[in-house]
């Protein structure tokens, strides 16, 4: 898989400790690369992290804040990446509320501090930063969102990924420009954004999925606030295909693929909060919920991607239905709460690795 580009590379992974940062982590590992990863502690208990074991032999573990420059300078002086994916953040739009300045503080002081010390490090050769689909203005259009629509947010969290788009773009301008490749550097840029991610082994607080499976495992009602609001679902496994691919095709070929992608599911899978939570249900067995009378703060009611650069330019596309997402996700939490002692869970997830890269899912992932 992606041709064997990332074996023996290092890797440095600001966010391993995280729901997306953990999968990567272990993808990574599966295809030979050296994983170094940067991060605070894992944010919730239980964590993927922890649940896998990704510090038994799979990753350097490196304690660490994306706020603090010279710790970051230090951690990439001493491990020489080839290739760097930016994942740390305050991913929450309810605790943006809460703690705006420090969302701000790690999401867009974080990202130019991971790209400061990436353009002082010579050997880096392809830098991922990983942001969000709230990035972009919304609208509420019914129509999806391109990588060269207008950023912004309502929200501080919205707003501060918008702001991690523009810092991304001034670096691109400004120190590693796709024309000045080979040039005055060797330094291929991009930036990913995707949607609401589902997948086994999420516990983070305000998130659909998780807030269901915290329920139905505990037999208590699941209570949801928008019934009617819809994202674009998609399994963990379909945007990180989609980073891997970008940062091997940077690897490869930087000033071709520098610049904005964006991964979400096809226009046809379109569902919104209810049905996902009635199909939670139905998957594990049992259960019951309803929505929450109480009001809450503004969050965006439609959000959609075009995704037509990253299948035409990457031959990239979904694999899986939601439903098929959900089948996974909901798999994956039953091993988990229902499964023998003796399960080996980091078993499982390579498990569902590995199914998901075969043929019949879709194109090779080959680059």
């Amino acid at each position: 898989m992606f041709n064997g580009i990332y074996e023996n590379k290092k890797i440095l992974i600001t966010g391993h400790t995280g729901f997306k940062g953990g999968w990567l982590s272990l993808w990574l590992s599966m295809l030979g690369a050296k994983v170094v990863g940067y991060s605070l502690g894992p944010p919730s208990e239980p964590n993927l992290s922890e649940v896998i074991g990704l510090q038994r032999g799979l990753v350097e573990d490196i304690h660490g804040d994306v706020r603090e420059l010279e710790k970051l300078y230090e951690v990439f002086s001493e491990c020489r990446p080839d290739i760097v994916f930016h994942l740390a953040a305050q991913p929450l739009v309810r605790l943006s509320y809460e703690e705006p300045a420090l969302t701000y503080e790690t999401n867009v002081i974080g990202t130019v501090n991971v790209l400061e010390a990436a353009r002082k490090t010579e050997s880096v050769r392809a830098i991922v930063n990983v942001t969000s689909d709230k990035c972009y203005e919304n609208q509420e259009w019914i129509w999806g969102y391109r990588e060269n629509d207008p950023m912004g947010g309502h929200d501080p969290y919205s707003s501060s990924k918008g702001c991690a788009e523009l810092v991304t773009s001034a670096y691109m301008n400004s120190f590693f420009s796709p024309e000045k490749y080979g040039k005055d550097h060797q330094v291929g840029l991009a930036s990913v954004r995707a949607g609401n991610v589902i997948g086994g082994g999420d516990w983070g607080e305000d998130r659909l999925v998780p807030d269901c499976v915290r329920a139905l495992s505990k037999g208590k009602e699941i209570v949801i606030r928008y019934p009617g609001a819809i994202r674009p679902w998609q399994h963990v496994l379909e945007p990180l295909s989609g980073y891997l691919l970008v940062g091997a095709k940077l690897w490869a070929d930087g000033p071709n693929y520098a610049g904005g992608w964006n991964f979400g599911p096809s226009d046809e899978e379109v569902w919104n909060v209810e049905e996902v939570v009635q199909e939670c249900i139905r998957l594990w067995g049992h259960g019951s919920y309803r929505p929450d009378p109480k009001k809450h703060v503004h969050e965006a009611y439609w959000l959609k991607l075009d995704c037509s650069k990253a299948r035409i330019d990457l031959q990239w596309e979904p694999r899986y239905t939601i439903k098929q997402a959900l089948e996974k996700t909901v798999e994956w939490y039953k091993i988990f709460y229902e499964g023998s002692k003796g399960t080996d869970m980091r078993k499982f997830a390579e498990g569902q690795i590995e199914s998901y890269g075969k043929p019949e899912h879709g194109p090779d992932l080959v680059c």
